[in-house]
């Protein structure tokens, strides 16, 4: 697969365009901003966009949404737990950066040990709640896209609405440290890292 990260929005998020090398189709992960660069790399390249894939429902990871969706017609996915985060400024923490937004209600709802196909690459729905109750990781052979669960050496905030520093570190514990140590971790935020990493030097697991 072929990754790129684009650093987005205020908080700078990490947006994932993911590309299958054979079919040209594509995965938009966590477009938090900057809708327009997003838009002109996809059609430079000519990428075909089949999800867009929000890992969480914060403001930061969905401002994107509704004009990338506009511009290619890819459906919006996220876990079943934050999608009422996308209609609702109060929820997404939009309302309180003075900049309240709602993006388009989600096209698919996820759930967790689904799968979502792009091209040949495949897609496992990990449900990581702690950061938000629908935090979910995505997980392909080699290569975890982690948004606000894990990070290099820290963890997701837990101190928003619906966190729970317990919930967060027995997601982490159960769902991500179990997975092959040479694992590459692609965060929400920050440079990316390994599952190895992390199991020996994040100092909050």
């Amino acid at each position: 697969m072929k990754i790129v990260k684009m650093e987005v929005g205020h908080l700078g998020t990490n947006c994932y365009i993911v590309i299958c090398p054979e079919t040209k189709q594509t995965a938009i992960i966590d477009p938090g901003g900057n809708a327009e660069e997003i838009i002109a790399y996809l059609n430079r390249e000519q990428c075909q966009p089949v999800c867009i894939v929000n890992t969480h429902g914060h403001a930061d990871h969905i401002a994107a949404n509704n004009k990338v969706k506009q511009a290619t017609g890819a459906p919006v996915m996220i876990h079943e737990a934050d999608a009422v985060m996308l209609t609702s400024s109060n929820l997404n923490l939009s309302a309180f950066i003075g900049a309240g937004f709602v993006s388009e209600p989600a096209d698919r709802i996820l759930k967790d040990q689904d799968i979502i196909q792009v091209g040949t690459l495949q897609f496992l729905v990990l449900h990581t709640p702690g950061h938000t109750p629908g935090g979910i990781c995505l997980y392909s052979v080699g290569t975890l896209f982690s948004g606000d669960t894990l990070f290099q050496q820290s963890v997701g905030r837990t101190d928003f609405p619906g966190g729970s520093m317990g919930k967060l570190v027995s997601s982490i514990k159960d769902k991500l440290f179990v997975l092959p140590p040479e694992t590459k971790i692609f965060p929400g935020h920050g440079p990316e890292t390994t599952i190895a990493w992390e199991l020996s030097n994040n100092p909050f697991i």
